[in-house]
């Protein structure tokens, strides 16, 4: 069973790991901003792993300077559907 004291212990652990890794979030992050962050760090560890990059290139069948430049230009790019960000830059 948990107790009350487990939980403060859990939530204080869960804001040093988000004070301390960005990528982790906080409680006020929105869905689309999560997702966003999900992105970019997984193609910047593509990008970082040569093996993987190469893996994407070959199953792609193409050259590696061209996925790595698609990665790139992805990782600028705000994901999510463009009415969302419209109604965010509204209000």
């Amino acid at each position: 069973m948990e107790t009350a004291s487990d939980r403060l212990a859990l939530n204080a652990q869960l804001e040093t790991l988000q004070a301390k890794y960005v990528g982790t979030g906080h409680p006020d992050v929105s869905r689309e901003e999560w997702a966003q962050n999900i992105h970019r760090d997984s193609y910047a560890s593509f990008l970082g792993h040569h093996h993987m990059l190469v893996y994407v290139a070959t199953a792609e069948n193409e050259s590696t300077a061209r996925v790595k430049h698609g990665m790139l230009q992805k990782m600028f790019q705000p994901c999510g559907s463009s009415e969302k960000r419209e109604e965010r830059m509204e209000n």
